[in-house]
């Protein structure tokens, strides 16, 4: 993002990866969180939290590697792992919980959030037997392949305005988001 990181963007006066670790930590869930090796006041950011923290090395090379090393983490006990990009600042603790109260009903399906256009994004639930393919993920293209793989398993979960597709990846985006443009009339602010 041309020098700044987006995850330590301000997000209701802290870092926007703080916000989202809370509003996870809000669920009463255990909480991991990928980090690479080489940001710091990323690690910082979450002091204090209850979390587990896992160490990415090859971060850098793509999401894929971060999931790929998150599910690696989980312990045995698991049904399942919600993704959800510390980037998002308009998903609320109340859609978090309203995926994992879905999964808890149906734990072998995808459970993946689409916007007011149900255009697919982000929270997305997968169930442990899909562990051993997320856990093969490389580059950038996140768990795509995994959710293509198993369409016949995914449900999508809409959520209001454009809270599952709204992720900033540039200084423009978030300044936009600041001044409320990103924001559609159904979205909110974040809250929580």
């Amino acid at each position: 993002m041309r020098g700044a990181d987006k995850l330590l963007m301000d997000v209701a006066g802290q870092p926007c990866l703080r916000v989202l670790t809370e509003r996870a930590l809000a669920t009463g869930l255990p909480v991991y969180v990928a980090l690479p090796p080489d940001r710091p006041a990323r690690t910082e950011a979450l002091h204090g939290l209850k979390v587990t923290q896992v160490v990415i090395p090859d971060a850098a090379d793509g999401m894929g590697h971060s999931i790929r090393g998150g599910i690696s983490a989980l312990p045995d006990h698991v049904t399942g792992a919600l993704i959800l990009p510390a980037d998002m600042p308009d998903i609320q603790t109340a859609d978090l919980v309203h995926f994992t109260e879905l999964h808890r009903t149906a734990p072998d399906l995808i459970w993946r959030a689409t916007d007011a256009e149900d255009t697919m994004g982000h929270p997305v639930i997968f169930p442990k037997d899909l562990f051993s393919q997320l856990s093969e993920l490389a580059g950038d293209d996140g768990a795509k392949s995994v959710v293509k793989r198993n369409l016949d398993r995914l449900k999508a979960v809409p959520l209001a305005g454009r809270r599952a597709t709204l992720d900033l990846d540039t200084p423009e985006a978030w300044e936009a988001y600041y001044s409320g443009s990103l924001r559609g009339s159904k979205t909110s602010a974040p809250q929580d």
